[in-house]
């Protein structure tokens, strides 16, 4: 038997239990795979794959002067009283013993200022007690963090005291903890939003669940498949919340158009196991060419040499994978089972006047548009322009412990540290000098110190060197948010300007490392591969959907017409969330939406999005057009097919657009800047694709261009035909153009 989507649909319709026994059976594995390995493979640690600079320092620090991952926190306190009061002695000391108590697998040492090893603010009302985490990696520090944090608050204070716990891991913890409540707030809105949308777009309440049970299937897989990846790497932990998110959107998707087909060709007089393979011939074939594209979008993740890219772009690929796969048979097998009791539980009638004038709507908007094309073409594409304007100005950072919301600990200890002590003393610059620590490397090294003392953008520095005499280091906290664009420009003057014209001709090697050092070589790395990654993405979509549909034309029109709303996104990004950039009533709508105003979008956050933007974009570009490629190869008329195509794919394509921007919408409600960043983002994309582009742009161009949308050069003929419209013979399917439609598009031609 010959493999195609539609063989696989009739083999999993003639045989519904032994595929849903098959998909049962990868579920529970898939499930034990998750509870034993994923917890163990998940980590809060994000490293690069190649060795910048900052990880080299890291690496030399770690073999010849500190050990593995030293993390350091303070716990600071601070009162109305001072310092040498009893009272206030007697906290401190409580603290201290109660930290050290958690014992050297939780801590290596505490200090205090009783013990001369915690400095006193100059108001004397607060002091520190720094804490040296023990922990061979970041997930392991970042577990005693919490350690620390809960031994703190078992401390009762006394009246007017209040002791915070400050420093890299417990932030890490608190952005952690902010993200995954503002993910599973969106999942759940999402989730909430889908069922209705699905309800009004099926009329029946069974259809409405099948999409949803398909998506956490595909989710729950995934899951699974990503803890067999995490025996062999370690995985960020975002990957199991870009599993969900992704999942939930192209599996809804997926069988939203596979189970409105099957009852469309039900309602044509198919019976049920022709209409499942009908189905598989058409709508399945062009979930498949769908998932492809998606999945090459997605590749350009992994060529990004930092695990949290690939993290993002494997688990994306991975619930793509399996939702695809779960499409093209799960599915079928469910509809086998079901037959006609997928209508169950009806809320309207088969054909009742809701879904008529539905169908009337779309084909006033595309008669409309085919109408007047070139201006339809002109001022959509103006809209889109003007949108991604404000993307010239764009200013990738990163989001601090400042951009926290007030209420957050970490933010109120890290004010109280930068107000009275220097607020980057968790996480220094660390200038490193490798090579013989000679006289002349000192003396280059005390002029190291005076430009640190000249400079008011650090605090107290330390000098270390190594028994060896070979490794030197200079320690010197940055004021302020260590991720500000001040303190990424004070260490980038440092590596370009400073060092070279401090250590000229001296036989060491100096690199500037650190956490700031590190969101440096971070957004380098992303601004030197992003146009390598839009280029790759770009090239292989081309290939793929010349393939897919026979034609050099609509490739190119797609991928323009994904760079306008990708584009327009970017630029209304920059509107909503940059400050500097626009009319100040963007910002307004902004402060009303509760989202917070920064001084830089989230390095990375454009990538990501154009990866899973392009991704899904085309999900619905290739549902429309293998809609109307069908018709075209029945019909032969250009404008007829066109209206086809959006009337027969516009309530699912708006429907499914429904839900993920009620999803993406759920993920910007949240507290969290980057997450509010990237969600409204994807869910401003995801509308403007669903309407603009798909409604205006595509049947305007779709008209302008005539027979010429299918032009294929006779040089490209080899290219093998995969026709992703299916195998629907024109006599199979009856012409429904509708009287008013007619009317419409009369003259037109």
């Amino acid at each position: 038997m010959k493999l195609s989507t539609e063989s696989l649909a009739r083999s999993a319709g003639r045989h519904p239990w032994r595929t849903l026994v098959v998909w049962v059976i990868a579920l529970v594995t898939a499930g034990v795979l998750s509870s034993q390995f994923l917890g163990g493979a998940l980590t809060t640690d994000t490293d690069f794959t190649n060795k910048p600079e900052a990880k080299r320092a890291a690496g030399l620090l770690e073999e010849r002067f500190r050990g593995p991952n030293e993390g350091m926190e303070f716990v600071v306190v601070t009162a109305e009283r001072a310092v040498t009061e009893p009272v206030y002695r007697a906290y401190v000391g409580e603290l201290q013993a109660a930290i050290a108590a958690l014992g050297p697998d939780a801590v290596q040492r505490v200090g205090s200022y009783l013990t001369n090893e915690g400095p006193v603010s100059e108001t004397g009302r607060s002091t520190l007690l720094p804490v040296t985490l023990a922990g061979a990696d970041h997930t392991a520090v970042g577990e005693n963090a919490e350690l620390l944090g809960d031994a703190v608050k078992g401390i009762g204070a006394p009246a007017g005291f209040e002791a915070l716990v400050a420093g890299p891991a417990t932030l890490e913890n608190e952005f952690i903890r902010l993200a995954e409540e503002g993910l599973q707030q969106g999942e759940t809105i999402g989730l909430a939003v889908a069922f209705v949308v699905l309800v009004f777009v099926f009329g029946a309440v069974l259809a409405s669940l099948i999409p949803i049970i398909l998506g956490v299937t595909a989710i729950a897989i995934a899951l699974g498949a990503a803890a067999l990846f995490g025996l062999a790497f370690d995985l960020p932990f975002f990957i199991a919340n870009i599993i969900t998110m992704i999942g939930l959107a192209v599996g809804v998707d997926y069988s939203l158009f596979i189970v409105s087909r099957y009852r469309e060709e039900r309602a044509n007089g198919l019976d049920k196991l022709d209409a499942i393979a009908h189905t598989g011939a058409t709508a399945s074939r062009a979930v498949f060419f769908s998932g492809l594209t998606v999945m090459v979008a997605l590749t350009g993740m992994l060529m990004l040499p930092n695990t949290i890219y690939r993290s993002i772009g494997l688990g994306a690929i991975l619930v793509v994978i399996t939702a695809v796969a779960a499409s093209l048979t799960l599915l079928p097998a469910v509809l086998a089972l079901l037959g006609d009791k997928v209508d169950a539980l009806r809320i309207r009638g088969r054909r009742n006047a809701s879904e008529r004038r539905q169908s009337r709507f779309w084909d006033r908007v595309t008669g409309t548009v085919m109408r007047r094309p070139v201006a339809s073409l002109v001022l959509a594409a103006g809209i889109l322009i003007v949108a991604a304007v404000p993307y010239l100005s764009i200013n990738e950072g990163f989001s601090g412990v400042s951009t926290l919301p007030d209420e957050v600990e970490s933010k109120q200890a890290f004010l109280i540290l930068e107000r009275e002590f220097s607020g980057g003393l968790g996480s220094p610059v660390e200038i490193v000098i490798d090579g013989d620590v000679t006289p002349s490397v000192m003396a280059s090294i005390r002029d190291m110190q005076d430009a640190l003392d000249a400079d008011p953008s650090f605090g107290p520095y330390i000098v270390e060197v190594n028994e060896a005499g070979d490794l030197a280091l200079v320690s010197a906290p940055l004021s302020g948010d260590m991720s500000s664009d001040h303190a990424m420009d004070v260490v980038r003057d440092l590596r370009d300007e400073v060092v070279p014209r401090l250590f000229n001709g001296e036989p060491v090697e100096v690199l500037v490392g650190g956490d700031t050092a590190y969101n440096i070589d971070y957004l380098d790395q992303t601004t030197l591969y992003t146009p390598i990654v839009f280029l790759l993405v770009l090239g292989l979509s081309f290939v793929l959907l010349t393939v897919a549909f026979r034609s050099v034309v609509i490739p190119a029109k797609a991928i323009a017409m994904n760079l306008f709303s990708v584009g327009a996104t970017y630029g209304l990004l920059v509107l909503f969330f940059q400050r500097g950039v626009g009319p100040e009533v963007f910002k307004d709508i902004a402060g009303w939406l509760g989202f917070g105003q920064v001084e830089a979008i989230e390095a990375g956050l454009p990538l990501f999005m154009f990866s899973i933007l392009f991704g899904l974009s085309m999900d619905y570009h290739v549902f429309m057009l293998s809609r109307i490629r069908e018709r075209f190869d029945q019909t032969g008329d250009n404008s007829e097919s066109v209206a086809h195509g959006l009337r027969t794919t516009g309530a699912l394509i708006t429907g499914a657009a429904a839900i993920m921007v009620a999803v993406f919408g759920g993920f910007a409600a949240g507290p969290l800047v980057a997450l509010q960043q990237m969600g409204f983002g994807l869910a401003v994309a995801v509308a403007l694709d669903a309407t603009i582009v798909r409604s205006v742009l595509v049947p305007a161009t779709m008209k302008l261009l005539g027979n010429r949308n299918w032009y294929l050069p006779s040089w490209l003929e080899w290219l093998p035909k995969v026709n992703i419209d299916g195998s629907a013979k024109p006599e199979m399917v009856p012409n429904p153009v509708e009287p008013d439609l007619e009317r419409q598009l009369a003259g037109v031609d």
